[in-house]
């Protein structure tokens, strides 16, 4: 099947959203905290090809993501300190 070079061909208007369709999908599981409710800001890190290659499988070996693995080094080597 052919189109003619040039033709454009017209998109409807987006449909409008379901305000309770979209608060299920945000909702997930009460006890659960959104990723974005608890981490806001981001870090940008340099390292070698080999080191991350290093991260990453040990992150799946763990069964866990690098981010995940990343924060749990990082909690123990800068715990937040209680007065």
């Amino acid at each position: 099947m052919s189109r003619e070079r040039g033709k454009r061909i017209a998109i409807g208007a987006r449909p409008p959203a379901n305000p309770q369709a979209e608060a299920w999908i945000r909702q997930g599981d009460s006890a659960d905290l959104q990723k974005g409710d608890l981490y806001t800001a981001r870090l940008t890190l340099d390292v070698t090809p080999a080191m991350r290659a290093r991260i990453k499988v040990l992150a799946f070996t763990q069964g866990v993501t690098v981010a995940e693995l990343l924060r749990a080094l990082l909690e123990r080597e800068f715990p937040e300190h209680t007065p």
